[in-house]
């Protein structure tokens, strides 16, 4: 199929039937600025990381998704001092007074306030620092299964950020389009989109989603597992980000060929001072494996619940594994032998949702054709 202009891409999407097009994504509140011209931008906020992606340009921006803040006094509001990288690198390090936040958890908003700023400073940086006379149209992903007041909060808070119209498309559904799947055919297309807050997972046909399922469990348990095992079985208390180290350097789902060592240094939690402790790649394997096996179980209980012939088509042709835990050594391994379906690695797993943005930003008045609008409102 062609979009208008004679252009064919590498997917293609239908205008889906009435009991579909919700399933797909939807258009959502109009701000005040609609006479004004911006440039169309897409962004995926998530728990870890947002990424920004603009028009013809594709993903531009991608930063950890962390604000840091002086705390508000009696005679003012929270002052922001730094965003993304260094707000990040400032995480755990900061002096009194100083906070850092992620305004998103588990795949939500959990403050709604930060997420406005946030989201506001990243589209000035996209817009080239313009404002007011550039506010953008905006897409934004949010997770399949959140409740209209949690995609409401995203929309909000993106229209406070300074967007003056937008849409929402969820993660699975963008994910599956950035990754090439061919979602408009009549055939099951199965995508697995583990990030830090949230693991997802959709079966997609004919431009719908025909069942979904969503875990508020990833990447981020992952890390807190870790933690948890460090300061269960060594008394060491260690953080996130060196947690995050551990899990990368030597992390796994299966089994490695050789066994691999990788020294974490914390605080001893017996006497406060610090202390460096040589871990093995079998003993974060175990530490990880309740986390996987939630997931890998979500992703089972999905395929129960796919019509037979949408899971012949999966059995056939298999899933594509998505977001930021696909990076996680033999998950994908782990999850074909458990499931017995083919199992493929997204070529960019942590910018498959942005990438899938990226492309309905250049087709961006025939996208409109299959998104609902739900709400008008000016603010």
């Amino acid at each position: 199929m062609s979009l208008p202009g004679g252009s064919s891409p590498k997917f293609s999407i239908r205008a889906p039937a009435a009991a579909d097009i919700l399933k797909v994504g939807e258009v959502v509140v109009f701000g005040p600025f609609s006479g004004l011209f911006g440039k169309d931008i897409g962004v995926d906020l998530g728990t870890t990381n947002i990424v920004i992606c603009v028009k013809g340009k594709g993903v531009t921006m991608n930063e950890p998704s962390v604000i840091a803040f002086r705390k508000a006094s009696r005679r003012s509001n929270k002052e922001i001092i730094a965003y993304g990288i260094e707000a990040k690198a400032m995480a755990g390090k900061t002096p009194i007074g100083v906070e850092t936040v992620q305004p998103v958890q588990s795949g939500v908003i959990g403050d709604f306030e930060m997420t406005g700023a946030l989201i506001r400073h990243f589209l000035s940086l996209a817009n080239n620092g313009i404002r007011p006379m550039g506010h953008p149209r905006v897409i934004i992903s949010t997770p399949v299964d959140i409740t209209e007041v949690e995609r409401k909060a995203f929309i909000d808070a993106t229209l406070d950020g300074g967007a003056r119209e937008v849409y929402v498309v969820e993660e699975p559904v963008a994910a599956a389009i950035g990754v090439g799947l061919a979602i408009d055919e009549a055939r099951g297309n199965m995508i697995v989109d583990a990030g830090g807050g949230t693991s997802e997972v959709a079966v997609l046909s004919l431009s719908g989603v025909v069942v979904s399922n969503s875990l508020r469990v990833a990447g981020d348990e992952m890390d807190a597992a870790l933690i948890n095992m460090m300061r269960q079985n060594y008394t060491l208390s260690i953080g996130s980000a060196t947690a995050g180290e551990l899990k990368n350097a030597i992390g796994s789902a299966l089994p490695m060929n050789s066994e691999k060592e990788f020294e974490v240094r914390g605080r001893n939690l017996k006497d406060g001072l610090p202390k460096g402790i040589r871990i093995s790649n079998t003993e974060v394997r175990e530490a990880l494996n309740p986390v996987l096996t939630r997931i890998i179980e979500m992703v089972r209980e999905t395929l129960e619940r796919t019509p037979p012939e949408l899971a012949r088509d999966i059995a056939d042709q298999g899933l594509v594994l998505s977001g930021g835990a696909a990076l996680l050594e033999g998950l994908g391994k782990r999850i074909s032998q458990d499931l017995k379906v083919p199992v493929l690695t997204a070529e960019r797993p942590l910018l498959a949702v942005a990438d899938g943005i990226a492309k309905l930003l250049d087709r961006f008045d025939y996208m409109k054709k299959i998104l609902v609008s739900v709400g008008h409102g000016v603010r």
